[in-house]
């Protein structure tokens, strides 16, 4: 019996040590990740920022920083993967339609219909996405290393309030702007017949991305606030069962 007590406690050891191997290389992995967001969102503002003051208008910014921008907004796709595999307790499908959403915009909205890259509606969502990713990536930065400045903290489950309507006003705009330009061109539509046998129209697609807005937004928001009463007043927040 003490033979076959000791081989489980070997082995129960064996496992916790494999545990905390693999936690911390999540860890380690998860700090670089997070300072080099932080890192690539301050190299966005400070090219936002010293364009506009060489140029002293909005007109060609986007321009000048799609390259950067589309990097690591596309990059920001790991943090799908992070909840998948579970090194991030979030829910992958709140992750998902953050992130996608996102690099739909940079992508498929702002990128490929250069007509709207100058609206002061752009602008508007690339400063509320650049100062809402500092903030965010930066609290995930010092929350790892178990050094969080509250400032940091507070800012994180404060700004946001402001920030997230502001940015969707933003994207909504931008969309909106380009629906004359998607249906003038009939870019990434298909019309019967052809050999595939569907039918897509784009301008219809980005009508559809605009009305789901309507329910996502108040989710996504509470699910926001939920998290700031928890985190800030030390609330215990019960989630529903869907």
């Amino acid at each position: 019996m003490a033979s076959g007590e000791e081989d489980g406690s070997l082995e129960e050891k064996e496992n916790n040590n494999k545990k905390r191997a693999k936690s911390a290389i999540a860890t380690a992995w998860l700090t670089f990740y997070n300072i080099a967001m932080t890192a690539g969102w301050l190299v966005l503002a400070v090219a936002m920022i010293r364009f506009y003051l060489q140029k002293g208008t909005h007109k060609g910014l986007y321009k000048s920083i799609s390259r950067t921008l589309k990097f690591f907004q596309t990059f920001a796709l790991l943090e799908v993967g992070h909840c998948a595999i579970g090194i991030v307790r979030t829910s992958v499908i709140v992750t998902g339609v953050q992130v996608c959403s996102r690099i739909f915009m940079v992508w498929f909205v702002t990128n490929s219909i250069k007509q709207v890259q100058n609206e002061e509606s752009v602008i508007l969502f690339l400063v509320v996405w650049t100062l809402t990713e500092i903030t965010r990536y930066s609290f995930y930065t010092f929350n790892l290393l178990n050094h969080l400045p509250y400032f940091i903290k507070w800012a994180r489950y404060n700004m946001f309030i402001v920030m997230y309507p502001l940015g969707v006003i933003g994207e909504l705009m931008t969309i909106y702007a380009a629906l004359p330009h998607v249906r003038k061109s009939e870019m990434y539509s298909m019309r019967l017949p052809n050999k595939y046998n569907v039918s897509f129209d784009y301008y219809i697609f980005l009508i559809i991305i605009m009305l789901s807005y309507i329910p996502l937004f108040p989710q996504l928001f509470l699910h926001m606030l939920r998290q700031r009463r928890r985190v800030l007043h030390g609330e215990v927040i019960v989630e529903k069962d869907e």
